[in-house]
């Protein structure tokens, strides 16, 4: 199950098999699926992937 982050206003959604960020629940998903079947990450799914800005 994907875990839930809020960030001031924002809510996102991080893969827990490989730690990639999601502002789109499915994405995350689809991820963590992946991830698990494959024991790799999916280049279709991981371009919707955000970075966080260090702040």
């Amino acid at each position: 199950m994907v875990k839930e982050v809020k960030r001031g206003e924002e809510l996102y959604y991080i893969c827990e098999e490989c730690g990639l960020i999601y502002k789109e629940k499915i994405y995350a998903e689809k991820c963590e699926e992946f991830c698990s079947e494959y024991n790799a990450c999916s280049i279709e799914i991981t371009k919707h992937a955000i970075k966080f800005n260090k702040k």
